[in-house]
């Protein structure tokens, strides 16, 4: 058995870790059910031997490179606290910057909204809980995956998002949207980086496409024009690299006003158009 503080010394233990230490944090307020402030006021509590073996366990599963938000169910995102499992993404911090970017370029208060490719539901999930009055339809091709999405839904209570199996537009009849968006997959099939981090414990269809990463950004951006109502939006999430190509398909794919706007980085990561119906 161990301290609160012993436990979190052990930090050094998660070498291949960029935040080793709020690691630590994260398991143990998962296991104790306190939170991190808790963790600093009481760093003499001794864990019970039930609980010190639980978090052996998680430690040694985090130190063979497993996420975090695997090994306790869940992840925070847009201050919402989501289920995450191994059937799709972990949502990402920089995803935000999707769901501010629509909230600042749409401020009316009755739009329909398309999220293709849903996955936990985060994008989709993160705008209802801003906007009660939009009708947000979120869609995935994965049958696990809209099941948690659905999950995550009924138990954050917003309902006028409804959840639908479909691969990207194929589920859809003639309805129009305001705005489409869509995190999709970026990744190129040979990036060294798939071998790396968090990335290996997650889905590969979710990751990787081909066109060294540019094929359902192009797919969508066709698919699109189908869907959007007159003046509609198309906002997708893109590699950091890959900003200049996403410009060049919107544009040839005729949308006008397109720009790119930066992660929390500074780095290019979500391209919006907006498509004008002939």
């Amino acid at each position: 058995m161990a301290t609160v503080k012993e436990n979190l010394q052990r930090a050094t233990e998660l070498q291949h870790s960029d935040s080793p230490r709020l690691d630590l944090e994260v398991l143990l307020c998962h296991l104790l059910g306190k939170s991190r402030a808790w963790l600093y006021t009481w760093p003499e509590h001794q864990l019970d031997a039930g609980l010190q073996a639980q978090f052996e366990q998680l430690l040694e599963r985090r130190i063979a490179g497993e996420p975090v938000a695997h090994l306790t169910g869940s992840r925070e995102f847009w201050s919402l606290p989501l289920k995450v499992n191994r059937s799709t993404l972990i949502p990402r911090p920089d995803t935000e910057v999707l769901v501010e970017v629509v909230l600042a370029l749409c401020p009316q208060e009755k739009l329909a909204l398309l999220d293709l490719g849903t996955g936990t539901g985060a994008i989709a999930l993160a705008l209802a809980s801003e906007k009660p009055g939009w009708s947000i339809t979120a869609v995935d091709k994965m049958p696990a995956a809209v099941a948690l999405a659905q999950e995550n839904r009924d138990r954050l209570g917003f309902d006028h998002v409804s959840v639908l199996q479909s691969d990207w537009f194929s589920a859809l009849d003639t309805q129009r949207f305001d705005v489409i968006v869509s995190n999709p997959p970026y990744i190129d099939t040979q990036d060294p980086h798939l071998r790396e981090g968090d990335v290996r414990f997650e889905p590969r269809s979710a990751l990787v496409a081909e066109e060294q990463g540019l094929a359902d950004i192009r797919r969508i951006a066709a698919d699109a024009r189908t869907f959007l109502a007159a003046n509609g939006l198309l906002l997708v999430e893109h590699g950091w690299e890959q900003g200049k190509a996403v410009r060049g398909i919107f544009t040839e794919a005729g949308y006008d006003e397109v720009e790119t706007r930066l992660d929390y980085a500074g780095r290019e990561r979500v391209t919006l158009g907006r498509y004008r119906r002939p």
